[in-house]
Parts: structure tokens; C-alpha cells; sequence
């Protein structure tokens, strides 16, 4: 049987959920656990920056971490490069302070406030003051995959039909339609969040275990034995997902 690889999803800044759900884990696989962090840990909620400051100093520590990039952090790197920019994937009309999308949030963990009257620029050289520098590097080192044996992790999912290695980062962070929908068997069970759903579901080529932690909602955890084997990780302990 492989060693167990643990997942969690979107986490969007709840620092106290995220803290809890690794309790969780290292109370059924130890302290050395290998962890894969599904992406979005910034926006929505209030604690993005502990969030990605527990992260980076944990993977720092040599802890069994692996992280992988998230539209929303995507989105949070963007706005922090020299020129800022919004996210073509967006639908017209938002960017990134819009209340859906919740990078005011993110900024106000930082201490800067996005008030509405504010400008762009003005937000952006207070951001660039507040908002450290390795926060960014840890972002910007982000990979977009991992795979281990028969499962693939990613944030947002795969294109069918296309090598791995031709996968556009766009599809990675944000792909729904063509996905989604697609039961046809993949070379990996894909493992992902991004798409939210009410609890962990399990679609026979691929796992979701995004269950709305940016709106309050549960975080998520789930454990893998290779892609035969899998449960999520409850406070009573593990709950087989089929």
C-alpha cells in the first residue's frame, strides 16, 4: 500500500480552520505527513496573510509541505507586480477588490485598507509597503501540478485529451466547463478544489474537495492511499470517500 498523501482545499484565509485541519492530520499520520495544499489560500477570509506566512514557514522548516498555485493567488501576485493587473479570466466588470472575488480582504490582513474611494495606485504602493517580500516569492515559486504515482493535484483541474505538459497554466487555476462535466478517465485521479461543492465528492476520474471554507464553510481534508484508496479526515478520523 502507498504511504498515505494528504490534501486540503481552497483555504482562503482562515487561518483557524487550516490550523485545526492539520491537528487533524498529524493526529492520523504523524508530524512528518506529507501534506499537498490544493491553492487558494488568500481572499475572503480575514487571515490571508497567516495563512501564507504558516505556509512558507512551514515548507521553510523542512516540513513534508507541498503547495500549488490558485487563481485567487494568481490574482493576488498580480496585483503586487509593478504594473498591477486583473485577471482576463474575470468576468467583465470585476477585478480583484470586487466583493466576490475578495482581495480587499486580503489586503486589509496586511493592514491595508481598500476603501472604495481609494485608488488603484494608491492601494498598490501601500500594498507593495505592507505586503513582505518572501509572502510574494513563496507565491511566485508556486508549481502548478504535482504528481504522485496515480494521482495528479491541481487547483482547478486539466484539459481532457491534452499531455500534461501542454496544459495551459489558465486551465490549471481555473478550468470548469470541459472538465467538470467530462467522465472519461484521466492517465491520474485528479485531485482539486476551486469549484465549490457541499462536501468532498468523489466523480469516479476525479476528487473536489473544495467545500466553501472562504464562506465560512468547513475546510476539507481528505487522505490517499494511491488513487484506490481515499477518505476524508474527520475529527472521528477518516471516512471512506467512494
Amino acid at each position: 500500500m502507498p504511504d498515505p498523501i494528504y490534501a486540503i482545499g481552497d483555504i482562503h484565509g482562515q487561518i483557524e480552520m487550516l490550523e485545526h485541519t492539520l491537528d487533524k492530520i498529524e493526529r492520523d499520520g504523524g508530524k512528518d505527513a506529507k501534506i499537498v495544499f490544493l491553492g487558494d489560500y488568500v481572499d475572503r477570509g480575514a487571515n490571508s496573510k497567516d495563512v501564507i506566512d504558516l505556509l512558507d514557514k512551514g515548507m521553510k522548516s523542512g516540513k513534508n509541505w507541498h503547495c500549488i498555485l490558485g487563481n485567487h493567488d494568481r490574482m493576488f501576485a498580480m496585483f503586487m507586480e509593478d504594473y498591477p493587473r486583473t485577471d482576463y479570466r474575470l468576468k467583465p466588470g470585476y477585478d480583484w477588490f470586487h466583493e466576490r472575488i475578495g482581495g480587499a480582504e486580503t489586503l486589509a490582513s496586511y493592514g491595508v485598507d481598500a476603501d472604495t474611494d481609494r485608488r488603484i495606485f494608491q492601494l498598490h504602493e501601500d500594498a507593495l509597503n505592507a505586503v513582505p517580500q518572501h509572502h510574494l516569492d513563496f507565491i511566485n515559486s508556486l508549481p502548478l501540478t504535482i504528481t504522485e504515482g496515480d494521482l495528479l493535484f491541481v487547483h482547478a483541474g486539466i484539459r481532457p485529451g491534452v499531455a500534461l505538459e501542454q496544459q495551459k497554466e489558465d486551465d490549471l487555476v481555473w478550468i470548469r466547463e470541459g472538465f467538470l462535466d467530462d467522465p472519461r478517465p484521466h492517465d491520474w485521479l485528479i485531485v482539486h478544489g476551486h469549484t465549490t461543492v457541499p462536501a468532498a465528492a468523489h466523480y469516479g476520474n476525479r476528487v473536489n474537495l473544495d467545500t466553501g471554507a472562504g464562506y465560512g464553510k468547513p475546510l476539507t481534508a481528505a487522505v490517499f492511499e494511491g488513487a484506490a484508496a481515499c477518505w476524508v479526515l474527520t475529527d472521528e478520523g477518516r471516512k471512506p470517500l467512494k
